[in-house]
Order: structure tokens, then C-alpha cells, then sequence
């Protein structure tokens, strides 16, 4: 990225804050809903997946670490005021937390192996061919959204179908949440599906992170000095915005997020095309 020109960083500062407040706002997207924007800025996947990355580990490993505290902290109090401190009752609610780990490892036994798959096709496929593969998930996506009609599964086979197609898409461009989240968002109680898949993207992330470093793929690790502020700033922005959709649904606000995307999408696909 050292040959952009000012407002091309200035594009990509404002992507990240917006890759922050989207992660910590909703779970997920942080990849699928920026990446789109940033190959419009320059088309080079391979240079934005590691900046992505190690956000993701940074901002989820925070928070799921924050929320457990605050948990925690917050049934304490309840307890220290009905309970002496002992007893199974006390203990029970000690261990529980923000991540329901059981069903996280369920998961992740099913999306390991198209993972790992995915992770080695990132290095065949050409540049161009990658690109043009996000721009038409995304496409995807944002129909999707627009019509107010997002993934849903109904039987444990297309769980395990959309599982695995999650994680092969997920190997290639960090861009599988939408298909996981279809599984996922049926089986968790909202409280717990934000950091549940916290928990899931860190291990993800760190098995392509750990594939990057292992081909020697230039991690951009002197632009995390100024990026990582900017999405620390989304972060912030989002987990306030996450705590109000937990209590109201946002159709209008994904339905225009969906137009947006769908719009972008289409002009990537035009500039790859030609």
C-alpha cells in the first residue's frame, strides 16, 4: 500500500472504522461488508486479508474477555445478595459465561477439514478470479438482506451443508459468516451468539493468519499502527449499537446495508470484468 495516494488512505481509514463498528456491532461481517469496498480502493486481496485478520483477533478475543467480565461481575452481585458464595447453585453460575463453547467445537468439527481446503485454494487462484469470487457472494448477500429473507436452515443436513460451505469460503476470503451465521443464529439464544462466533472467528482467523505467515505473505504489519485505531473507533461505535439490537430488530437498517452492497458489489464485478 505504499504507493496510494492520500485520499486512498483516507478511503481506507474510514472502511476500517466502519470494519469495526460492523464487527462489534452486529458478529459479524467485518470482513464480507468491508472487503468490497477496500478492492474498489485497490484491487489486491491479498493485502487487506492480513490487516483484516489480525483485527479480528485483536477486537473479538477484547471483547468476549470484556463481556465475560462484565458478566460475571454482574452475577456476582445478584448472587452475593441470595447466596453465601457456595454450593453447586454458586458454582453453576460462575462458569457460565457469553460463549457457548460445546457448540462452538461442534461447529468447528464440521468446518475444519473445507477450512483447511479453503486456505490452500486462497494461494492457487489468481488475483482476479479471487476478487470476482467476493464481489459475487457478496452480491448474493446483499439480495439477500434487501429482501429481508436471510439464510435459513431447516434440517441437519443443510446445517452441515452451510457449515461447510461457511468454512471453505471462509478459507479463501474470510467472508463465509453469513452461511454460519444461518446455522448458528437458530441454535443460540441472541445473548450468546455475538461472542459465540467471536470465539469461532478467532480460531478461523488464526488458522489462516498462521497459513499467511507460513507462505510468507507480507503481513502489513506497519499500517496496523494507524488502522488499528481506526477500527478501534467502529468497535466502539458498534458495541453500543449492539446492545440495541439485542432489544429491537433493524430491518430497514439491513435492508439499506443490503442495497448499499449490492451496488458495490456490481461496480467491483464491472472493474474486474473489464
Amino acid at each position: 500500500m505504499s504507493d496510494l495516494s492520500l485520499i486512498q488512505y483516507g478511503l481506507i481509514a474510514l472502511i476500517f472504522i466502519w470494519s469495526g463498528f460492523v464487527r462489534s456491532g452486529l458478529g459479524f461481517g467485518g470482513a464480507v461488508l468491508s472487503l468490497p469496498f477496500l478492492l474498489l480502493v485497490q484491487d489486491e486481496p491479498l493485502v487487506f486479508l492480513p490487516l483484516i485478520a489480525v483485527h479480528l483477533l485483536v477486537f473479538s478475543s477484547l471483547t468476549i474477555w470484556m463481556n465475560n467480565r462484565r458478566s460475571q461481575s454482574q452475577k456476582g452481585g445478584k448472587n452475593s445478595q441470595t447466596l453465601t458464595g457456595f454450593g453447586p447453585d454458586a458454582a453453576a453460575t460462575a462458569s457460565e459465561g457469553t460463549v457457548d463453547w460445546p457448540y462452538l467445537w461442534r461447529m468447528l468439527r464440521i468446518m475444519i477439514i473445507p477450512k483447511l481446503i479453503g486456505v490452500f485454494g486462497l494461494f492457487t487462484l489468481p488475483a482476479n478470479v479471487l476478487s470476482a469470487i467476493i464481489f459475487v457472494i457478496v452480491a448474493v448477500y446483499s439480495v439477500s438482506y434487501i429482501l429481508n429473507r436471510p439464510f435459513r436452515s431447516k434440517s441437519k443436513a443443510v446445517d452441515v451443508g452451510l457449515l461447510m460451505a461457511g468454512g471453505y469460503i471462509s478459507g479463501t476470503s474470510l467472508i463465509g459468516a453469513p452461511l454460519i451465521i444461518a446455522v448458528a443464529a437458530q441454535h443460540l439464544p441472541r445473548e450468546k451468539l455475538r461472542d459465540t462466533l467471536f470465539g469461532l472467528w478467532f480460531i478461523l482467523v488464526f488458522i489462516k493468519l498462521a497459513a499467511f505467515i507460513w507462505v510468507g505473505l507480507d503481513l502489513q504489519l506497519i499500517h496496523h499502527l494507524w488502522l488499528l485505531p481506526c477500527a478501534a473507533i467502529g468497535h466502539v461505535i458498534g458495541l453500543r449499537f449492539h446492545d440495541r439490537i439485542l432489544k429491537a430488530e433493524t430491518p430497514v437498517f439491513f435492508r439499506l446495508l443490503g442495497i448499499v452492497l449490492l451496488i458495490v458489489s456490481s461496480v467491483g464485478m464491472v472493474s474486474v470484468l473489464l
